[in-house]
C-alpha cells in the first residue's frame, strides 16, 4: 500500500481535529532541510548553489527533532541536499520516530546501502528515493553516470531488509507519456516500492538548466496522456488522488503553502520549500507574519507555473477530507481524461518577480556569522 492505513488514519484524525477546532492554517508535512550540500550536482537544482561557508552549515539533532515539537505536523520530509550525508542523521530519524510521526527521508541512494545499518524498519520511516525516469533520463537529470543502478540495488536492498521504499519522481519536458508510463510500471511491478511521488520540475531561478521546466498548461497534458496510457495498470502513488486529478487539469486548486512548512539552517523558509523570500526564527512567527495572500498562482509571477506537491498537496487533503465522496468516487473510476479542463487561474493581477536571494543568502550568511561568533565567546567565558 502506497500510504499505510495507520498513517492514513492519524493524517486523517489530525485534519479532521484542525477543521473541527476552527483551525483555517496548519501544516500537514514538515520539510526538515537539515542541509544544503549534496554528492551530486543536478543542472535542475536550485538547492545547492550557494558557497562553500553555507554548504558546509548544517542543523544539529537537536535544532532538528526542536522544529519537529515547534511545528507538530503528523509528517516530516527530510530533503537536502544528501541527508545521508549529515553525520547525526540516525539521531534525526530515530527521534522523529520515537515521536511517532511520519518520516520520509530523502535520498539519492549514493550511500544509502552503506548506512541501511544504522536505521530499523518501522511503519513510519520511509526512504524517498529520487528517481528521474529509467536509466537513461535519471543519469541524465543528475548529470552522472551510473547512478540509476546504484539507486535501483539500494532499493533492492531496503526492500529485502524489510524497509518501506518511495520512489520521488520528478518530471520535466524531455519524457514523453510513454516513457513515464514505462518508469511507473517499473517502479510497481519490479521495484515493488510502497508508493510513487511524482511532481512537475520547479523552475528554480539559479537552476543552470532551465530550458527543460514544464508549464502548467503542459504539466496537465502530460498528466492526462500518462493516464490514458494506465488503463487497469494499479500504479501506487503516495500522493492523493484528488492531486493526481489536479495534476491531469481536474481541479482548481489554490496553493496552500503553510500546510508545508520548511526549516533549514537560515530559519523556517517563507512562504515555502521552493522560494526563499525571507526567514522567520520560530514557526509561529512564519505562520503569523508571512503574507500568505501575497503568493501563489495568480498572485506572484515566480508561482505562475507552479503545479508542485509542496503548496498542492496540502490544497488536496484539505479538499478530501471535505469531500470524501468525491474523492472516492474519482479513486474509483480513474482520472478523467477527456472532459474540458478546470479554468486556469488568471495571471492578470499577478505581482512581479522580486529578485532577492543574493542579498537575502549574505544577510543570512552574516547573521549566522554573528550567532557563531557570539556563541564562541559565550563559550570562553563559561571556561573562564
Amino acid at each position: 500500500m502506497a500510504v499505510p492505513l495507520i498513517q492514513q488514519a492519524r493524517v486523517g484524525a489530525y485534519v479532521f481535529k484542525q477543521r473541527l477546532a476552527g483551525v483555517e492554517k496548519y501544516p500537514l508535512v514538515l520539510m526538515l532541510e537539515p542541509l544544503f550540500k549534496c554528492n551530486l550536482a543536478c543542472p535542475g537544482c536550485g538547492k545547492i548553489d550557494y558557497d562553500d561557508d553555507i554548504l558546509n552549515k548544517r542543523l544539529s539533532a537537536k535544532e532538528c527533532l526542536d522544529a519537529v515539537d515547534e511545528c507538530g505536523a503528523p509528517i516530516v520530509s527530510i530533503p537536502g541536499g544528501e541527508p545521508l550525508i549529515h553525520k547525526e542523521i540516525k539521531q534525526i530519524v530515530d527521534g522523529i520516530v520515537a515521536r511517532k510521526k511520519f518520516v520520509y527521508l530523502c535520498t539519492n541512494a549514493l550511500l544509502m546501502q552503506k548506512r541501511l545499518d544504522d536505521f530499523t524498519p518501522s511503519p513510519y520511516l520511509t526512504f524517498s528515493v529520487h528517481l528521474d525516469g529509467l536509466e537513461h533520463h535519471h543519469d541524465e537529470a543528475v548529470a552522472q553516470k551510473g547512478t540509476f543502478k546504484r539507486a535501483v540495488a539500494a532499493i533492492k536492498e531496503a526492500k529485502k531488509r524489510g524497509f518501506r521504499v518511495n520512489v520521488n519522481c520528478t518530471l520535466f519536458n524531455q519524457m514523453t507519456a510513454e516513457e513515464c508510463a514505462e518508469f511507473f510500471d517499473y517502479c510497481t511491478n519490479e521495484l515493488q516500492v510502497e508508493g510513487i511521488t511524482v511532481s512537475p520540475g520547479y523552475a528554480y531561478e539559479r537552476a543552470p538548466s532551465q530550458e527543460h521546466f514544464l508549464n502548467r498548461g503542459k504539466t496537465k497534458e502530460l498528466f492526462r496522456s500518462i493516464f490514458r496510457l494506465q488503463g487497469d495498470k494499479k500504479w501506487r502513488f503516495s500522493q492523493s488522488t484528488m492531486f493526481m486529478d489536479f495534476l491531469a487539469g481536474n481541479q482548481e486548486y489554490h496553493c496552500t503553502p503553510w500546510g508545508n512548512p520548511t526549516r533549514n539552517i537560515f530559519g523556517w523558509q517563507k512562504p515555502c520549500y521552493l522560494l526563499g523570500e525571507g526567514y522567520a526564527k520560530s514557526f509561529k512567527e512564519l505562520m503569523d507574519d508571512t503574507e500568505w495572500e501575497k503568493y501563489g498562482t495568480g498572485n506572484y509571477e515566480k508561482c505562475a507555473d507552479c503545479m508542485v506537491h509542496c503548496g498542492y498537496e496540502p490544497t488536496a487533503v484539505m479538499d478530501t477530507v471535505k469531500h470524501p465522496l468525491r474523492a472516492l468516487r474519482i479513486f474509483l473510476k480513474g482520472i478523467e481524461t477527456e472532459k474540458p479542463m478546470a479554468p486556469e487561474i488568471s495571471l492578470d493581477n499577478q505581482r512581479p518577480a522580486e529578485f532577492m536571494f543574493e542579498n537575502l543568502v549574505e544577510h543570512m550568511s552574516e547573521r549566522l556569522e554573528r550567532e557563531k561568533a557570539e556563541a564562541g565567546t559565550k563559550d570562553s567565558d563559561r571556561a573562564a
